[in-house]
């Protein structure tokens, strides 16, 4: 079977999603990630765009050996010689070229015409082509481009030596049958096209990337650009664990193939949520929570007798246990460190101990701990160990009701060991709260975002709140989970106070 290039953007297109933000280090923890699920190109980010894209490009490059490492850059010189700055390092390094093609995009955007734009795009690829042999080369927006300049366009930049070619629904416009039509059209017309591989990148503001990006293979593809969990701008790109699994699951139609470990699936995408803060629907294909969950009767009789009845994929294929092991109070440590493997964590013995004790101290207050539970302690014991905790929280007391003035008691623990102390008064508890922390902490800053879901169903579900705090321009993610909802709100803001003083 022929293979299909899996292009992971997650830290480039996945990045600008409004909202997200990672900084260096968790850009380099996905990036891991990433060369563990076996993608076969990391697009790190777009190094001319800021010294904080250049700084993470330049560390990806150096640390991640396996995979193709990938720069963004506009078809301006300025941009192509920070990109290939950027990539020095890299074993394998592209430098990936773009700019706009369509009407649209050329008249109100560019300014210049469609000559201009076609020289710039053949001299920029070529003065790419004199720093790597590996070039990419996107005429952007090319949905909605006149097909005949696209072919133009593309027959000049494989004469300057782009390597592959990749063709762009870059607002979602396109529906399946059309964009095959223009995959198709451009191994027709594209008369040095066997020079290049054709490579396709869907945005997904009409919920068809997925769609598209299959359409395109059917007619010829053979790269696709994605993220996890579909995260991108606007509505996102193409979904990575869709598309491996589709083309795993359907190979009787597609009769192609990945390199992804689909054991690293659904670890991969939990990283992400956590790092960039955006939770994954829960009936989101393939790694939602109820994608492998089943409440009608019928559905779970026919599972329990065979699981293929209503079950069309393996969960272990994705990295899910099969089966669920209901975990409380009297569960040893054995099996909590089963089930941490079982989940895909393998943490050292120190944490282990850590976690279990707080597993401990949690199945005390749940009947049952589920397997979100333990994910979202496994993802705390990360925060707090990820960044040089300035303050932890020791204690907290809260008086608050419709009669009374909302009052918060917190007591911290410093990175010293010593112990601070202070009260505050607050419209709510949480606002109380964060007066009593200000008070202690004393680092000028503005609460931009406040979000609180549950991990869990019932009343003893665990909590989690995800805040954005802002200071001197630059916002700071903090994350916090208890089953004392109030508690979750100080650890969160806690943890983003911490990344503001590590930083």
């Amino acid at each position: 079977m022929d293979k299909v290039v899996i292009f992971d953007t997650t830290l480039r297109d996945g990045e600008q999603a409004a909202g997200a933000s990672l900084n260096i280090n968790e850009k380099l923890e996905i990036a891991r990630q990433l060369e563990r699920l076996g993608v076969d190109v990391i697009e790190a980010g777009f190094p001319a765009s800021s010294p904080g894209d250049f700084e993470a490009v330049e560390l990806v490059s150096r640390e991640i050996r396996n995979p193709i490492i990938c720069g963004l850059s506009r078809a301006i010189a300025g941009d192509i010689d920070k990109a290939a700055e950027a990539l020095k390092s890299a074993k394998h390094p592209r430098i990936h070229v773009f700019v706009s093609s369509s009407d649209i995009h050329i008249m109100h955007q560019l300014k210049k015409s469609k000559e201009e734009v076609l020289e710039m795009a053949q001299n920029m690829v070529k003065r790419a082509r004199g720093y790597v042999e590996d070039v990419e080369f996107s005429p952007m927006d090319a949905s909605r481009s006149n097909p005949d300049y696209i072919y133009q366009m593309l027959e000049a930049v494989i004469d300057a030596g782009a390597t592959t070619l990749n063709i762009p629904d870059t607002v979602g416009y396109s529906i399946p049958e059309e964009f095959g039509q223009l995959i198709a059209g451009i191994f027709k017309n594209v008369p040095n096209i066997n020079k290049a591989k054709i490579s396709v990148h869907c945005h997904n503001d009409l919920g068809l990337a997925v769609a598209n990006s299959l359409s395109a293979v059917k007619n010829g593809a053979r790269q696709i650009e994605c993220t996890v969990n579909g995260i991108g701008e606007r509505a996102g790109n193409a979904a990575l664990e869709e598309i491996v699994m589709i083309l795993k699951t359907r190979s009787d139609l597609f009769d192609v193939t990945t390199g992804i470990n689909t054991e690293q699936i659904y670890k991969t995408s939990r990283l992400v949520s956590e790092l960039t803060g955006f939770p994954v629907q829960p009936n989101k294909a393939v790694i939602g929570g109820n994608a492998f969950r089943h409440q009608s009767g019928i559905h779970q009789d026919g599972v329990m007798k065979m699981s293929r009845t209503y079950e069309i994929m393996d969960p272990k294929t994705i990295g899910l246990p099969g089966s669920s092991l209901v975990m409380g109070k009297s569960s040893g440590r054995h099996a909590f460190k089963e089930r941490l493997s079982e989940l895909g964590y393998n943490p050292a013995d120190a944490d282990i101990d850590r976690l279990f004790i707080a597993f401990k101290e949690l199945a005390d207050k749940k009947k049952e701990v589920t397997d979100r539970d333990i994910e979202s302690l496994v993802a705390q014991e990360k925060r707090e160990g990820i960044i040089a905790e300035s303050y932890k929280l020791d204690r907290l007391q809260v008086t608050c009701g419709d009669k009374g003035v909302p009052t918060a008691a917190v007591r911290l623990i410093c990175s010293d060991g010593s112990i601070i102390a202070d009260a505050a008064l607050g419209t709510g508890p949480v606002d109380a709260v964060y007066e009593a922390i200000n008070r202690l902490v004393k680092v000028p800053n503005k609460l931009t975002e406040f979000t609180v879901k549950s991990i869990t169903e019932g009343i003893d579900a665990i909590g989690e709140v995800l805040i954005r705090i802002e200071s001197d321009g630059i916002t700071y993610t903090g994350r916090g989970a208890d089953t004392d909802i109030i508690v979750a709100c100080a650890k969160a803001y806690l943890n983003a106070l911490n990344k503001l003083l590590s930083a």
